[in-house]
């Protein structure tokens, strides 16, 4: 049985996707390893509060659009 992404996991996807970025490239501008990129996207972890910040700030959206709290 496959595993449901979270919501995080499904909207960090979709912005690597839509904006063409690869995990590599987003590890490396924001300062984590490509494991920690690929956990993430995966669903196996979660980013830190600083690290969804960091995130939030990459992409130029709301920390509560990208954990899914908010529509995107």
């Amino acid at each position: 049985m496959e595993e449901k992404l979270s919501v995080f996991a499904e909207n960090l996807n979709m912005l690597l996707n839509e904006r063409s970025i690869t995990k590599y490239r987003l590890a490396k501008d924001i300062g984590v390893s490509k494991q920690t990129v690929s956990n993430w996207c995966s669903g196996h972890s979660e980013p830190k509060v600083t690290e969804l910040k960091k995130l939030a700030d990459y992409f130029d959206i709301s920390m509560d659009v990208l954990s899914g709290r908010k529509e995107y």
